[in-house]
């Protein structure tokens, strides 16, 4: 009878070891993508992405919809850096989401000014209380600068603390990386810019002599 009744000790032991192997492992891949934001070769290939979206920006007669000027080239550089991440994180997916988001919030908001022109019904916009405003002014420190935090990281606005740190980490090791990335295209792009005005200057002659 006594050999029937299972160990619920016994029993937690299996699970408990795969949750900790589990948890090693995404902590293994975490790390590795971190550390991959500071390879040469990943920054190759971002520098790539980027010339071949800043290609496609057009800057001199940019259509209705689309951004203009700075704006275009650094949601150009974003999506770049998202599609260099290959969609693994939550940040990358939610910039790759974000520009769709944007179009059918815009073609919403024609659709309702269409209709409300049509119909002559024009509702008087009421001032809005903030509840998520007044609760945030009751949270303590650490909750309001993780609520900041989320916000400053695509995708992770409703998502709990380990997931920000994490995608938080992750996002700043590849902003880096664009920094450098577009730092040594600047560079680039000026001294090939400094070199072909230089080329086409034209031969100054000597001054006559005396």
């Amino acid at each position: 009878m006594a050999s029937m009744v299972t160990n619920p000790v016994t029993n937690a032991n299996p699970d408990r070891t795969k949750r900790k192997k589990k948890k090693s492992m995404i902590m293994k891949d975490n790390h590795q993508s971190h550390a991959r934001w500071k390879s040469e070769a990943q920054q190759q290939i971002y520098s790539s992405k980027l010339l071949q979206a800043l290609s496609q920006v057009s800057l001199n007669t940019p259509s209705s919809s689309a951004p203009r000027g700075g704006r275009a080239v650094r949601e150009a550089a974003d999506r770049a850096l998202a599609v260099a991440a290959k969609g693994r994180t939550r940040w990358s997916r939610a910039i790759l989401t974000s520009r769709l988001k944007l179009k059918f919030r815009k073609q919403k908001r024609q659709r309702g000014a269409a209709v409300a022109a049509v119909t002559g019904s024009s509702r008087s916009k009421k001032p809005r209380f903030s509840v998520s405003k007044l609760k945030s002014k009751s949270l303590p420190a650490v909750q309001r600068k993780v609520k900041v935090l989320g916000r400053l990281v695509p995708g992770c606005r409703k998502q709990p603390l380990p997931i920000i740190l994490e995608e938080a980490t992750d996002y700043i090791a590849a902003l880096e990386m664009q920094v450098r990335a577009m730092t040594t295209l600047a560079e680039l792009l000026s001294g090939s810019g400094a070199a072909s005005s230089g080329s086409a200057l034209p031969p100054q002659s000597p001054p006559p002599s005396q």
